[in-house]
């Protein structure tokens, strides 16, 4: 009886070990930041470029199609989806809040650094006479203290000065209320876009519009902004990675626990040469 229970078991073990197989998917999902997707989904493109299926990256791993989604809706969007398990990865670009630090078991990577480019519309009489605006004349501007661009300067035309910004709730305005802002408020009918590239576009379509752009976006779309110098400081790769150009945020992406073999893989090849070459050739700055 007890040499019938030994082989019982040594089967089981068997059976345990041929199925024990990791019950990954094959998908991974990222969700969040409008700025950082365009970089995960490069990224993604590329590492599918030299393999079809998880297995023919490592025989260890699941004999399933590699798919990577992605999907937007804001930083704080992307903290919420992995807190509440509907993404593996949140994307964000701005700082964690306090709140969100202490949320249990968070991994947090850094792969680089953006920046907010005050820009205008190269068609803008205003791009002919100044590059530069002081932090004060900006939130004048945003504010709506500034209404029309001759109170700027009043060489300027006498139209008025059309705001452009993120969604209020989204980690770019964030950012650029506690650099620029501080405790005053936007114009109440500034236009809020859904991601940096709709904002991008808003300005390209105006030539009375400013808003604030993605260092990387506006880099994409060079010759279609004008970007401007803030406190005499132009938005570089080094005032970024310095922090002399104020206007700055991290790029962040999160996850909460213990990530799958294939889901870590994805993960440090984001952060590998090639990821960050790839980020680097966005506009964005890498970090080590």
């Amino acid at each position: 009886m007890k040499r019938l229970f030994v082989v019982i078991m040594a089967v089981a073990m068997v059976f345990v070990g041929c199925t024990k197989k990791s019950d990954f998917s094959g998908e991974l999902s990222f969700a969040g930041s409008s700025t950082l997707a365009p970089v995960i989904s490069a990224v993604a493109d590329d590492f599918k470029s030299n393999a079809n299926s998880w297995r023919d990256i490592d025989a260890k791993f699941a004999d399933k199609e590699i798919v990577v989604n992605v999907s937007t809706g804001g930083s704080g969007a992307g903290i919420k989806a992995i807190q509440e398990n509907t993404a593996n990865f949140g994307m964000v670009a701005r700082e964690l809040k306090d709140g969100e630090k202490e949320i249990k078991d968070l991994i947090v990577d850094k792969i680089g650094i953006d920046a907010l480019t005050i820009s205008i519309n190269p068609e803008n009489p205003a791009s002919a006479i100044f590059d530069n605006l002081s932090s004060d004349e900006i939130r004048k501007i945003f504010s709506g203290e500034y209404k029309t661009w001759n109170e700027l300067d009043e060489s300027l035309p006498d139209e008025e000065i059309v705001v452009v910004i993120r969604d209020l709730g989204g980690g770019a305005h964030e950012v650029f209320q506690n650099a620029i802002m501080g405790e005053t408020a936007v114009r109440e009918d500034a236009i809020q876009a859904p991601s940096m590239g709709a904002l991008v576009q808003k300005i390209i379509e105006n030539k009375n519009a400013i808003g604030y752009a993605s260092y990387g976006v506006s880099k994409q779309n060079e010759g279609k902004l004008f970007p401007i110098k803030v406190d005499g400081v132009e938005a570089s790769e080094d005032t970024i990675l310095d922090g002399s150009y104020i206007i700055s945020r991290p790029l962040l992406v999160c996850h909460i626990g213990e990530l799958d073999s294939e889901a870590q893989y994805f993960m440090d090849y984001i952060k590998s040469d090639k990821g960050e070459q790839i980020l680097n050739d966005l506009g964005f700055v890498p970090v080590k």
